[in-house]
């Protein structure tokens, strides 16, 4: 299926505070190696259904023109890696897609909406994202929206190599705000 198939599919994208349900759905969502790591394998499901419907936690679920759950998003504190250096300005975003969806270039749409939707809800200067250094294709994905590579550490509990990629917000002429 093509890309631009796929999209018909899913757009537009539907944001929504995250649910019990969108929860303990995402709880389940596995991936391949080496994409596992992204996988919630956490003793607690209780422990992370709290942690993403908790306002402050500033988690969305995405759903596609149907309905469908089909990705989620998280905003601030929930969005960065521990052992990297978040001391300068920029909102922090986190993006997670439904394992059947990945890898079919699609990531760009998502990140797209994702970045569309905060820069309507939330006020900030810049945006930063943290990807496994080892996630090529999230990083294209980044790298094609114009975020560049500003940090790579470690992570505190295990030493996996992350990287901080960073974007400015730009401002049109007549002073209108751009993604």
């Amino acid at each position: 299926m093509g890309t631009a198939r796929a999209l018909d599919g899913l757009l537009p994208l539907r944001f929504s505070p995250m649910d019990t349900e969108a929860a303990r759905a995402i709880f389940t969502w596995r991936y391949e190696a080496p994409y596992d790591v992204y996988n919630l394998d956490v003793d607690d499901e209780e422990q992370v259904v709290s942690c993403f419907v908790d306002p402050a936690n500033a988690y969305h679920a995405i759903a596609d023109n149907g309905g469908a759950l089909v990705a989620y998003c998280c905003f601030g504190l929930e969005a960065r890696v521990p052992g990297g250096d978040y001391g300068l300005s920029a909102l922090d975003v986190g993006l997670g897609v439904r394992p059947d969806l990945t890898g079919q270039g699609l990531g760009r749409a998502f990140a797209d909406a994702v970045l569309r939707f905060a820069g309507k809800e939330i006020e900030c200067t810049g945006f930063r994202v943290t990807v496994a250094e080892f996630n090529e294709r999230a990083l294209c994905v980044w790298k094609g929206l114009r975020f560049e590579i500003v940090q790579r550490f470690e992570r505190t509990f295990d030493g996996m190599p992350f990287l901080i990629l960073a974007r400015q917000r730009a401002v049109a002429p007549d002073n209108a705000t751009l993604i």
